[in-house]
C-alpha cells in the first residue's frame, strides 16, 4: 500500500547547499533544493533527496550546472539511490536563437543501469521570453553510453529533443514542466518534471513536483516506468 515519508531538511544542509543573494557574484544565479520524497510499496523506508543547479551568464554564453540525488533506505540498508550530473554551454546568435553542447550523466539503481552518459549539441530557441512566460525548445543530436550491470558500456548515437516551460499564475505561484528524450537504437530515455513553486519570500519557497521517468528497453526484469512525487524546501539566489 502507498506510504508517505517526509524528510525534513535542516538548517545544517540547507546552508551548506544554498548560497545567499548577498552573497553571489554579479553573472551567477541558482537554486538549491532539499525535502521529501512519496514513495510506494510494502516495505518501511525513509526517503529524501536534493537538487542544485546554478548559471553564470556573460555576453552571449551561458554556462549551466546540475547535481540531483534521490536515495531510499529500509531496515536492511539502502534499498535505491539515482545521482545525476549535468552541464550545458550555450551561444547566443540572435535574441532567440542559440547553440548548445550539453553532457549528461546518470547513475540510476531504480532502473538497473549502472550508468547512462551521453554528449549532445544542437540549436535551441526562446519561443516565450517574458517576465511572466518563457517557452524554450531544444534538438540535437550526440553519443551515449549505456552500462548494465557492471558489464562494459556500449555506445551509440543519439537523438536529442527538450522543452523547458515556466509560467507565473500569480505573484507568488510559478508551474514549472521539464520535458526530456534521448533517443537512439538501443533505449529511448524520456523524463518529465512538473512542479508547483509557492515564494515565501524573495530567496525561499515550497515546491510540490512530479516526475515520470521512462526507459523503452531497461534491464531484464525491470520496470519500464518509475513515478517519483517530492515535497522541496527551495533557496535560489542571483
Amino acid at each position: 500500500m502507498p506510504r508517505t515519508i517526509v524528510v525534513f531538511a535542516t538548517l545544517a544542509v540547507i546552508n551548506a547547499g544554498s548560497i545567499s543573494a548577498s552573497q553571489a557574484e554579479p553573472g551567477w544565479s541558482g537554486k538549491s533544493e532539499v525535502g521529501a520524497v512519496i514513495t510506494s510499496g510494502n516495505s518501511e523506508t525513509q526517503s529524501g533527496n536534493a537538487k542544485f543547479d546554478t548559471a553564470y551568464e556573460l555576453e552571449r554564453w551561458k554556462h549551466s550546472f546540475g547535481v540531483a540525488a534521490l536515495v531510499a533506505k529500509d531496515d536492511s540498508g539502502t534499498n535505491a539511490e539515482r545521482y545525476e550530473g549535468r552541464a550545458q554551454s550555450d551561444y547566443q546568435w540572435t535574441e532567440k536563437t542559440f547553440a548548445f553542447a550539453a553532457l549528461r550523466y546518470e547513475d540510476d539503481h531504480y532502473t538497473g543501469f549502472d550508468y547512462q552518459a551521453t554528449l549532445t549539441a544542437g540549436l535551441g530557441r526562446k519561443f516565450i521570453d517574458t517576465e511572466t512566460t518563457k517557452l524554450t525548445g531544444q534538438l540535437g543530436a550526440g553519443y551515449r553510453r549505456i552500462s548494465v550491470l557492471s558489464v562494459d558500456g556500449s555506445g551509440q548515437a543519439i537523438a536529442r529533443g527538450d522543452i523547458n516551460f515556466e509560467h507565473a499564475l500569480t505573484e507568488t505561484t510559478r508551474i514549472l514542466e521539464k520535458f526530456l528524450v534521448e533517443a537512439g537504437s538501443y533505449n529511448t530515455f524520456l523524463q518529465n518534471e512538473l512542479s508547483l513553486q509557492v515564494n515565501m519570500s524573495r530567496t525561499l519557497a515550497l515546491a510540490v513536483g512530479y516526475a515520470v521517468r521512462h526507459n523503452t528497453d531497461p534491464p531484464l526484469g525491470q520496470r519500464k516506468t518509475d513515478t517519483v512525487s517530492t515535497i522541496n524546501l527551495v533557496h535560489a539566489f542571483d
